[in-house]
């Protein structure tokens, strides 16, 4: 099996959502890429950046891969930030405590001060919430609503 010389995923979790930021692998590395999306539990797959290897290994281990590519550095596309919040309060919705994992071409961003350039941070600083994620409490409370 070939070894990952990549930084290890960063798992974030709130309430009853998991997801998993990790890096982009490439054809030699993944069946160790497999192993740690299994590891967390994952089962869906997002891809933000241009296709680097082949996804049919990951569909294998019953993991969806959803591609929606968008220029590095940049923020996404409106389009793509609603097919993501829509993704989101089915996925969760659905399987409850799931990991969705997503990853660019990097995943320089993750782990270091400063890596949020200014057309990001400025996107950030002006986002306003489209959707709130309102999920049945399985307690029988009052719904929980995380606004992304």
């Amino acid at each position: 099996m070939a070894r990952m010389n990549r930084p290890a995923p960063v798992e974030v979790s709130y309430k009853h959502m998991r997801f998993l930021i990790t890096h982009n692998p490439t054809n030699a590395t993944l069946g160790a890429f497999v192993e740690e999306l299994k590891k967390y539990g994952v089962t869906t797959l997002v891809r933000v950046c241009d296709t680097t290897y082949d996804k049919k290994p990951v569909e294998n281990e019953s993991i969806e891969v959803i591609d929606w590519p968008f220029d590095d550095g940049d923020p996404p596309p409106s389009k793509i930030v609603d097919d993501w919040l829509t993704l989101l309060k089915t996925k969760f919705s659905e399987q409850p405590g799931s990991c969705v994992a997503v990853h660019c071409v990097a995943g320089l961003g993750r782990k270091r001060r400063g890596a949020i350039n200014s057309k990001q941070l400025s996107y950030l600083e002006k986002y306003r919430p489209k959707m709130k994620l309102r999920f049945k409490d399985p307690n029988n409370h009052k719904n929980s609503c995380a606004i992304v």
